[in-house]
Order: structure tokens, then C-alpha cells, then sequence
């Protein structure tokens, strides 16, 4: 009897005593109230953001629907960090353990802060439309990249220091081994300034047709930090450093208002003067009456007789297309080359080609 009367005061000693002065009732109690909030955590993610999701799907505005979606993962993560505090706050903690644990309660507390600052700063985007206008939006999309980066390092600050770890010493630190990184790394911050200089100027969006000559040709993917992705005409990817576009011109192919026809075309020495007249004012005719081409003070045509070559007659053809889609300016110069030809033809007149001609002297 003494023996089991010895375990059971030892049993109750421990129970009283249980770990870093906390017994095992209020453990026990703590668990039960963790778990409680955990399922707290799912009803809250099956019922009451379903039906949120749901609710704003049904409305025009994009902010709601944006802030909705941004703010899931900090909302589950709430009753995470309410249910720790709560489970810790019945359980009494002495010395050294109490103040660790109220690290963190602080900590978890930041993260969440920080965390739903970092996600809602994209959908408050949506409440300024002007932005957009103001800046590009790949501008646009990078300064959220940074302004996210700097609230993470931010966040990753204000909880070290909680945890008594200043952030001050480290950033000197770095400093000093920054000067040395920048040393060996010009091109990265030549690329970076690039990209930024790109996205301010608006030289092109994703999606664009862009040339740069002896460089790329291509629709451009995605622009980055530090270069940019083209997709060339053989739908392979190219990965372009920025500071290429910087230092290069760049012909934004998809700005163009009118696409241009420019065509020389040679017409043989015996082509009369009245063929001549008769070919270029026909031509003329066609383009001027035409509705594929636009005829302003901006867009001026031109059909004239350019230059005597060594095998032919020039007639200079330039006119604009009322079209910037490329596949239907290709169908344009289609029928105005058939036209050109039938005109020729009509006239009696020939194309010429290159030619040499050999005289044979008798002696």
C-alpha cells in the first residue's frame, strides 16, 4: 500500500508541477483550446470566405474580388494566432519561459501584420484606376514587386528586433560587403536601372511586336528586373538583358498608326512617255479611290517617275494603309501588286529585269 500510496503523491507532484511551471490541467485546457480555434480555422475557410467569394463574384468591381482572394491566407491565419495567444494566456508560465512565449505571441502577431499588409497592397491598386493611366502596367507591376519586398523586410526587421536582434549592425555589414558585391556586379545594376528606365519611358508593354536592329525581333513576354523574355517569329524564347534596350533603338512595331508600302518598280527603256503618264496616274487613281489607304497631310502618297537605272525605268510607289492589323496590310499590298501588274500590262508596257547588253565591232 505504502508504494502505491508513494506513486500517487509523485503522480500528483508531477501533475502539479508539469513543465516550466505549468501543470498539466492547464496544458491539457491550452490544447483543447488550440484545437477548438483550429476548427475554428476551417469553418472559417468552408463557410464564411466561400460564401465571400461567392457574394463578390456576383458585383462589377474588381477591388473587392482582388482584396477577397489577397486576404485568404492572412484570415486563415488569424484564428492560428488568436487561438495560440488565448491557450498560452491559461497556462502561467514563470521566468525565462514566460518571456519567450510572449516572443511569440509578438512575433506571430507582426507576421500577420505584415503579412495582410503585403497582401492587399496589389487590390488597392484597383481603387486608383488613374495609376494605371499614370504609369505603365508592367511599371505598375514592379513597383508592387518592390513595395511587397520592402514590407517583407520590413516584417523580418520589426520581428528580430522583438526577439532583441538588431537590424541596424547587420544592414552596416552588409553594407560594407554591398560595395564589394556592387564592384563585381555592374552589368545586374546596369540591367536593373534599364529595366526601370523601360517601364517609366513606356517604350513597350508585354505584348508588343518590338526590333531591335542586329539584336531581337519579337513579341515581348515578360519584362523583369533584370531582362527581359521575347518571343521570336520561330516561337522560340529569348531572354534579353536589359541594358540592351537602353543602348539600342527600339522599334515598337505594334505602335505603328499606318503600315507603309514603299515599292520600286522598273519598267523597260521602251516604254513610251504617254505609257509612262498612263501607268502612273492609273496607279494613282487606284490608290486615291481606294478604301485601303488612307490619303492625309500625315500620310502622304507619292507615284512618280524616280530615276533612270542601268536596266530599267524607276517608278517610286509610297502610299498608307488605313490598316495597323500586319496580316491585313499583307492582303492590302497583295491586291495592290496584282493591280499594278494588270496596269502595266493594259498599257502595253513591260517590267524590266537586269540586262546586259554586248556590241561586237568588226574590224
Amino acid at each position: 500500500m505504502n508504494v502505491l500510496e508513494n506513486f500517487k503523491d509523485l503522480f500528483l507532484e508531477i501533475w502539479q508541477t508539469g513543465i516550466a511551471g505549468v501543470n498539466f490541467t492547464q496544458i491539457g485546457l491550452a490544447i483543447a483550446i488550440f484545437l477548438f480555434f483550429l476548427l475554428l480555422r476551417g469553418l472559417i475557410s468552408k463557410f464564411i470566405l466561400q460564401r465571400l467569394k461567392n457574394y463578390v463574384a456576383k458585383t462589377s468591381n474588381k477591388f473587392d474580388d482582388a482584396l477577397v482572394q489577397a486576404s485568404e491566407g492572412p484570415v486563415k491565419f488569424f484564428p492560428v494566432v488568436l487561438g495560440i495567444f488565448i491557450a498560452s494566456s491559461y497556462m502561467d508560465f514563470d521566468g525565462k519561459m514566460s518571456i519567450f512565449v510572449d516572443n511569440i505571441n509578438r512575433s506571430l502577431i507582426t507576421i500577420l501584420i505584415f503579412w495582410l499588409i503585403h497582401q492587399i497592397v496589389e487590390p488597392i491598386t484597383f481603387l486608383i484606376k488613374r495609376i494605371e493611366e499614370l504609369l505603365s502596367k508592367d511599371l505598375l507591376n514592379w513597383v508592387i514587386k518592390a513595395n511587397k519586398i520592402l514590407i517583407i523586410f520590413f516584417g523580418f526587421a520589426a520581428t528580430l528586433d522583438i526577439w532583441g536582434i538588431k537590424i541596424a549592425p547587420i544592414i552596416a555589414g552588409l553594407g560594407l560587403f554591398g560595395v564589394a558585391v556592387a564592384l563585381g556586379a555592374q552589368d545586374l545594376f546596369k540591367n536593373l536601372i534599364s529595366g526601370v528606365l523601360v517601364l517609366v519611358e513606356k517604350r513597350f508593354k508585354i505584348g508588343d511586336w518590338i526590333y531591335v536592329e542586329g539584336i531581337i525581333e519579337g513579341i515581348v513576354e515578360r519584362i523583369g528586373f533584370r531582362s527581359t523574355v521575347i518571343r521570336k517569329f520561330d516561337k522560340s524564347i529569348a531572354t534579353i538583358p536589359n541594358s540592351s534596350f537602353a543602348e539600342n533603338a527600339v522599334i515598337n512595331i505594334t505602335e505603328t498608326t499606318n503600315w507603309r508600302i514603299s515599292w520600286i518598280i522598273t519598267l523597260q527603256y521602251n516604254t513610251t512617255i504617254e505609257q509612262l503618264k498612263n501607268i502612273r496616274d492609273q496607279i494613282e487613281k487606284y490608290i486615291t479611290t481606294s478604301k485601303d489607304y488612307k490619303i492625309s497631310e500625315s500620310t502622304e502618297h507619292a507615284i512618280r517617275i524616280d530615276k533612270f537605272s542601268d536596266s530599267s525605268i524607276d517608278m517610286y510607289i509610297r502610299c498608307f494603309t488605313k490598316t495597323d492589323d500586319w496580316g491585313e496590310w499583307l492582303k492590302v499590298k497583295e491586291r495592290l501588286a496584282m493591280e499594278v501588274k494588270q496596269i502595266v500590262e493594259k498599257n502595253g508596257a513591260s517590267f524590266a529585269f537586269p540586262s546586259t547588253s554586248i556590241y561586237v565591232e568588226k574590224k
